[in-house]
């Protein structure tokens, strides 16, 4: 009777403990700037798509992204999340639910942003969004030292500024950001097209375009295969703070259709298929009322407010994450590294991994395998 309580209470333990082998070896880190949770979670805001000062077309507009029902707006604006990423992977955010994501920075601006998503790291200095070299180690810049990575990392960019904060003289990662031209070869014959169209654009500001950025990431992938990847996308946040509700919401959709249009791609390369993880999110929210939402910053109410959403062989299908739970932008680097079986360690704390739901029936199956 002894024995076989024992075995009992052996085997109820392995199965507590036990975790899903691992079956990520890739992961694209994928951020569009400052779109609110808001917008994912209940689509276009009803103030913000009937207002004329933010939104100059409100009838097309409306045609368009409304919707009386938010979870079917929600879709309209994100088709890809909602019909795929909702069934297939994870959401995490909706604070109507009780879900919430936040920065643990104090700034709620971008460099702030995205130094903590990618270092781990929510320093108390201030850093201006100005090209000043940062001086944290991130996730990319330690993978890329490790032996199954080395080589195998890069970042492409719409803000000029991420050179600055992957420290990319220091990291030696290909990043390419802003209007940079394109290394033209052989094997990579579009970059001399997206380097044409680049050298015409006649007003080259702080942000490229988003589907130049995502054009010069594709090719990228396609010859070079890289195992991990950063795709920072900014139009989102430019559209907000010139006050466009209207491109917003357009920059919003195109977003997700070129994250749709990676997933696919991935999913018939041999090299990708199922075997590559999306981390999907933002690096700041915005203001939540409707004369606050195109700004962010320390004293904006809802700068701090973010979102999560992930896809891949390493996520368990648990959809739209509807309990009471709070996490942290200061968490992904600690996720990304155990996803693909590594650790990441640095001088500085960084928040815990996340603690991803567990398909039980893996869980299971594990214990019994030991």
């Amino acid at each position: 009777m002894k024995c076989c309580l024992l075995i009992l209470l052996f085997g109820f333990s392995l199965v507590l403990t036990a975790q899903p082998a691992i079956k990520t070896k890739n992961v694209f880190i994928i951020a569009t700037d400052g779109f609110r949770w808001q917008e994912v979670f209940t689509g276009a805001d009803p103030v913000l798509i009937n207002s004329s000062k933010y939104t100059a077309d409100t009838s097309l507009t409306k045609d368009m992204y409304w919707d009386d029902v938010p979870e079917l707006r929600r879709k309209m604006l994100m088709p890809f999340f909602w019909n795929v990423i909702a069934k297939k992977g994870q959401l995490y955010g909706n604070r109507l639910l009780g879900n919430k994501v936040n920065m643990k920075n104090i700034f709620k601006i971008s460099y702030a942003g995205y130094n903590e998503m990618l270092t781990g790291n929510t320093d108390l200095r201030f850093i201006p969004n100005t090209p000043v070299n940062n001086s944290n180690i991130n996730i990319l810049e330690y993978l890329n030292q490790q032996p199954g990575y080395k080589g195998k990392v890069a970042a492409f960019t719409s803000w000029n500024i991420f050179p600055y904060i992957l420290n990319e003289g220091r990291s030696k990662l290909p990043v390419n950001s802003g209007y940079e031209m394109l290394q033209e070869d052989s094997l990579a014959s579009t970059n001399s097209l997206i380097n044409e169209v680049q050298e015409n654009i006649a007003v080259k500001k702080h942000t490229r375009h988003d589907i130049l950025t995502y054009v010069s990431a594709r090719e990228y992938i396609q010859t070079q295969h890289p195992k991990v990847l950063f795709l920072g996308l900014g139009e989102t946040d430019e559209s907000a703070h010139s006050s466009r509700y209207d491109a917003y919401l357009q920059q919003a959709t195109m977003v997700d259709k070129m994250i749709a249009d990676l997933w696919y791609y991935v999913q018939t390369d041999p090299f990708y298929k199922d075997n590559t993880t999306f981390i999907i999110t933002t690096d700041h929210g915005r203001g939540s009322k409707p004369n606050t939402w195109k700004t962010h910053n320390l004293f904006i109410k809802g700068s701090g407010e973010t979102w999560l959403a992930m896809i891949g062989p390493g996520i368990t299908a648990a959809g739209e994450m509807n309990g009471q739970q709070q996490l942290y932008g200061n968490q992904l680097v600690a996720t990304i590294a155990g996803l693909l079986g590594e650790k990441f360690e640095t001088i500085s704390k960084i928040g815990k991994p996340l603690a991803l739901p567990v398909d039980q029936t893996e869980a299971v199956g594990l214990a019994k395998s030991r």
